[in-house]
């Protein structure tokens, strides 16, 4: 295998590939599954997990996910690069974040706590408060905000009412069991034969 490809033996099966010579930076506790590929200016912090055939591409702008957030299986997060009238929008992903499966997060930014539900997709600029919801199958339109504990919902996504203490429990359980869940993946990768 090309080294330049993935040189970090923590993510067998993985893509970790450099881009205009800046390499992915994954904090030692963080979990990339096989087949994920994690492309250039991306930063994944502590605790966090980037699920099966996740594609992270950093190229023309950064992408950060922060601590014990998880990225679930086949999201894409990119990015929106410079132009004449603008410096780009970068994809942050704050602290404790869900994003779900199939998830498209397109150059904007998430606070700690906030949920993406699998299938939506989120634009150029777009941003969710501290525990906002993106319910599943929405449509975040880009430069719209998600205020904090807001759900939205649709396409395009439009407020739908405030999360309760029920809710935010959820989310914040889902978290903790994303983290647990990664370490298991983790062992059991690492125990599966090489070739």
């Amino acid at each position: 295998m090309n080294s330049r490809i993935n040189s970090d033996p923590r993510f067998p099966g993985a893509t970790i590939l450099p881009f205009d010579g800046k390499m992915p930076r994954i904090h030692e506790t963080a979990f990339v599954a096989p087949g994920a590929r994690i492309i250039g200016d991306v930063t994944i912090g502590p605790e966090a997990s980037v699920w099966y055939n996740c594609v992270l591409r950093g190229d023309i702008h950064r992408i950060e996910v922060g601590a014990r957030s998880n990225v679930q299986d086949g999201s894409v997060f990119h990015v929106e690069g410079p132009r004449p009238d603008t410096d780009g929008e970068p994809t942050i992903i704050g602290e404790d974040c869900v994003i779900g499966h199939m998830a498209v997060v397109h150059g904007c930014q998430l606070e700690d706590r906030a949920f993406v539900g699998m299938g939506a997709v989120a634009m150029d600029g777009a941003r969710i408060a501290e525990g906002g919801m993106l319910g599943a199958g929405a449509l975040l339109s880009p430069g719209k905000t998600i205020g904090k504990g807001e759900i939205w919902i649709g396409r395009p996504a439009k407020y739908y009412r405030t999360q309760d203490e029920a809710q935010i429990a959820k989310i914040r359980f889902q978290t903790e069991r994303y983290c647990k869940l990664a370490q298991k993946h983790l062992a059991e990768v690492h125990a599966a034969p090489k070739d």
